[in-house]
């Protein structure tokens, strides 16, 4: 398998992406129910923990960019319409805005609020991005909330669109970003 974006998704792409989506699923799941969770020594470490892997997704999306930047991005699947792919890029492009502003938006949350430092897993002192402001971090917290909802309708657009083109289209848009021969793809060039 090519590491760089040929004809498919190329291994490195295709790493990013799932453990991106792993991640952003986690976070979402914790982000829902920490806030019903009791006051005790627990809660204050599922915080800390949904902290740290917002910064690790907020990581991983740079570097997710910064690779598409070197090894570009297939082409679209032959027969493809226009809007399509203008449609798909503009998803992609609000997806990537999204993920990389959930976590920013929660590191602003965490500092305008004028919490303690947190320690990226424990072990690095995170900076603050602003002194304590009561409305910086109610922006910050209303922005990461609907934002939140936001990212989960486009995650849902984005899949329901893979699987539309696998299951009724049948073509080779999904299997381009999983393992080689994990789906069957009715197009056998673009393996």
């Amino acid at each position: 398998m090519s590491l760089k974006n040929r004809e498919r998704w190329g291994a490195i792409s295709q790493g990013l992406h799932w453990l991106v989506a792993a991640l952003v699923l986690l976070l979402g799941v914790v982000g829902l129910v920490m806030g019903e969770l009791p006051r005790v020594p627990k809660y204050f470490w599922v915080y800390t923990a949904h902290k740290s892997l917002g910064i690790t997704v907020l990581a991983l999306v740079v570097v997710r960019l910064g690779w598409r930047l070197y090894a570009g991005a297939p082409p679209a699947v032959p027969g493809t319409p226009g809007w399509q792919q203008r449609t798909a890029s503009l998803t992609h492009g609000l997806l990537y805005a999204l993920v990389l502003a959930m976590p920013l938006s929660g590191w602003l949350y965490d500092s305008a609020s004028g919490l303690r430092p947190f320690r990226l897993f424990g072990l690095v002192e995170m900076p603050k991005l602003s002194a304590p402001d009561e409305r910086l971090a109610d922006l910050s917290h209303a922005l990461h909330e609907w934002g939140f909802w936001l990212l989960i309708a486009l995650v849902l657009l984005h899949a329901g669109a893979a699987l539309y083109h696998h299951l009724h289209l049948r073509d080779a848009t999904l299997a381009r970003m999983l393992p080689h021969g994990w789906l069957s793809s009715p197009n056998k060039d673009l393996r």
